[in-house]
């Protein structure tokens, strides 16, 4: 069920040194250790997600520039060991791969529309064959595919059919073969939002995007400097608890009642702001005065 894929992959991450937040609404887990970010959404089938639901945590993903994942049972038919599948354009994987993938264990095998193939790393291949003594001519045929095929595997890094990976693995092993990265970060771009308050984080410089679902109502991005935006008198205590988990700064918009315990504006007073850095600076100095 999807709770125990959760706790299994919560108890994963802490195990590896991660600090997890466990969230509800757009994705389900945030982790970080020392050098990484992981947003995770944690479904029974991944066929459950909609286009709206991941084109909205690829928007945070992206504007964070970390890796996102699906981790789930099934996508209509169970998810097999060892093999990456995409769901709307985000990595899929079962728990099983998720897990060998934390411990450094990347796949090279990927579901694509051609079917389960594996990319060959050219220049490993051409080192590999030459080490062995292979002709491009035995090459070809130990692969079964023509002499201009084996060239084009070593000329540039190509895509083969899982049948064709595998004697290709059992002549030269997996060396030859790029493994899929999936823990490297999201660098799609996207436009910036339309709100009037998207629009005045896009006129101080600042990428954003409007969010749903999560427990901020944008997201804007410059540079290094990300703040965590939320709309209202109240705006909770998991917004502080993620800004601070992700490194990221966290600003309040509020109508009558200004919050005490975290940077806040009017929405006039954040409409006058006409440099970035002096919006970083109020946040800042806010953080500093407060952090005791």
């Amino acid at each position: 069920m999807r709770e125990d894929i959760l706790e299994e992959a919560s108890l994963l991450l802490l195990r590896h040194g991660f600090i997890v937040k466990t969230l509800k609404g757009a994705f389900d887990l945030v982790a970080r250790d020392a050098e990484r970010i992981i947003l995770l959404k944690v479904l029974e089938d991944a066929n459950s997600i909609s286009e709206e639901q991941a084109d909205e945590i690829m928007k945070i993903a992206a504007c964070l520039r970390v890796p996102l994942l699906i981790v789930a049972n099934k996508a209509g038919s169970p998810l097999e060991d060892n093999i990456i599948y995409s769901r709307c354009g985000i990595y899929t994987l079962n728990p099983a791969t998720f897990r060998r993938c934390i411990e450094d264990k990347l796949p090279i095998i990927r579901k694509s529309k051609a079917g389960l193939t594996a990319k060959i790393n050219s220049q490993k291949l051409r080192e590999e064959r030459i080490n062995l003594g292979i002709s491009i001519n035995e090459l070809s045929k130990k692969l079964g595919v023509s002499r201009s095929m084996a060239q084009k595997y070593e000329a540039g890094n190509s895509e083969i059919t899982l049948a064709k990976a595998a004697k290709m693995y059992k002549l030269f092993g997996e060396s030859v073969f790029e493994k899929e990265n999936i823990l490297k970060g999201i660098e799609i771009q996207y436009q910036s939002g339309r709100s009037v308050l998207a629009r005045k984080y896009s006129a101080l410089g600042f990428t954003a995007f409007e969010t749903k679902k999560v427990p901020f109502d944008l997201i804007a991005k410059k540079e290094r400097n990300v703040i965590l935006t939320k709309v209202g008198d109240r705006p909770g205590p998991v917004i502080s608890s993620l800004s601070k988990l992700i490194g990221a700064g966290r600003l309040a918009i509020f109508e009558k009642e200004k919050p005490k315990d975290m940077p806040a504006l009017t929405k006039k007073e954040f409409l006058e702001f006409e440099e970035s850095a002096e919006l970083l600076k109020f946040i800042r100095e806010f953080e500093e005065e407060h952090e005791n």
